[in-house]
């Protein structure tokens, strides 16, 4: 069975053997083992511990519009603005060409003109169907009356009848040709709407407040909605970071965790969980998450050495627990097959203890179980040692990092 040997007990055999003194070195072996090593020793203390999941990503825009001409065929007058330009809703950003919608609009306004016209002839026609109705029914009424008092014809009172019959149709007849008058009257009032929509749109417009981020047109091309937009957006100029976290750690994760990122150029800011995507990505195992970046004075002002840009790298730490918990250091915690355990110190004897570890956290150790607080644990240098083994407990805050090096703590087992 190895026996430890004290540093003391070291060094007084190492004086003697300097010595020459032969005589002594079985005593001064005989002390080394007598004497208990010095070890470094911490007490198990309920503190406040952090749980962090480490994120790399990409600043990117928080949502980006992009500004597609809608009047195809014209070509590109002006340009007003460039690329970092803010802008509001509504604000001018383009004209294009229009000659051409003009004088559309005006054919539009022609037609519906004329349409109006067409519907005043119209109900002309039904006044004068009503009349000639009117007309017709008091002398169906006449040859009627005539005949019935053997005064009149036969042959008159059917041209009557006819005749009145003929003033009933031409009245439907004239109401119908209002109906299809008044029919043309909104379909050209729709192109004349449609004309000048189109009109409108040659101004191209901020549809709302904003940050240019790409502009791709020149003047005197033709404009087009397919391919590249004109003008691409950033809404609001809102920037936030798009990072990829494993999907073992993303469900650690929730909307609303705080995030301390660090942004190439911009230094420390603070951010927040602002979306987690509900897919993980087969091949890499890896799911996205938005981070929205906490406005900062520095950011907000304009400040070029620490302005936002969209591609800039960024990385940080997302908080995702915050609890009190019992925690040693980090280095009082060791593994073998058997799981994780530390050496517990009772009456200066060592004895081994099995803990379930928890959250790592500025040098400290989470234990779920396994120890109570106020506990005493071999704090450094714990792997040279072993369950039965004496020691004289040195607390962690009186040793200053004196602790025994490795060479040392083999020498005296």
């Amino acid at each position: 069975m190895m026996r430890v040997w004290g540093f003391v007990g070291v060094l007084a055999a190492s004086v003697l053997v300097a010595s020459g003194l032969g005589g002594g070195r079985v005593w001064a072996q005989d002390q080394a083992v007598q004497q208990a090593a010095s070890v470094t020793v911490a007490q198990v203390q309920r503190v406040e511990m952090v749980g962090q999941v480490s994120i790399s990503g990409t600043l990117v825009a928080q949502e980006e519009i992009l500004v597609y001409p809608l009047v195809a065929g014209s070509t590109i007058d002006t340009l007003v603005v460039d690329i970092g330009d803010s802008v509001v809703a509504g604000q001018v950003l383009a004209t294009l060409n229009a000659s051409t919608l003009t004088a559309q609009l005006a054919q539009a306004r022609a037609e519906v003109a004329q349409a109006d016209a067409s519907v005043d002839q119209a109900q002309s026609q039904i006044a004068s169907a009503i009349a000639g109705n009117t007309q017709a029914q008091s002398a169906l009424e006449r040859a009627t009356a005539l005949r019935a008092n053997g005064a009149g014809t036969q042959a008159t009172l059917d041209q009557a009848t006819a005749n009145g019959q003929t003033a009933v149709a031409a009245v439907a007849s004239a109401r119908d040709g209002l109906a299809v008058a008044q029919a043309r009257r909104q379909q050209a009032q729709a192109s004349l709407d449609i004309s000048a929509l189109n009109l409108d749109r040659a101004t191209l417009r901020a549809p709302a407040a904003g940050l240019i981020s790409a502009r791709n047109g020149q003047v005197g091309a033709i404009a087009s909605s397919s391919g590249e937009p004109i003008f691409r957006m950033i809404r609001d100029g809102r920037i936030e970071v798009a990072a990829e976290v494993i999907e073992t750690a993303l469900g650690t994760i929730s909307v609303g965790d705080p995030v301390d990122l660090r942004i190439a150029g911009s230094g420390a800011v603070r951010g927040t969980v602002r979306l987690i995507a509900p897919t993980v990505d087969a091949r890499n195992r890896l799911g996205t998450i938005r981070i929205a970046i906490a406005d900062d004075a520095r950011l907000r002002t304009g400040d070029e050495s620490a302005r936002l840009r969209t591609g800039v790298f960024a990385s940080g730490e997302i908080t995702v627990e915050r609890r009190e918990a019992l925690a040693v250091p980090t280095a009082a915690v060791l593994t073998d097959s058997a799981g994780s355990f530390v050496l517990v110190v009772v009456d200066g004897v060592l004895a081994r203890r099995v803990i379930a570890p928890g959250l790592i956290w500025n040098g400290l150790r989470e234990v779920v179980t396994g120890l109570a607080e106020g506990d005493v644990v071999v704090a450094r240098a714990g792997a040279f040692f072993g369950d039965g083994d004496k020691i004289t407990a040195i607390f962690a805050d009186k040793t200053a990092d004196k602790a025994p090096d490795a060479a040392t703590m083999g020498a005296i087992k």
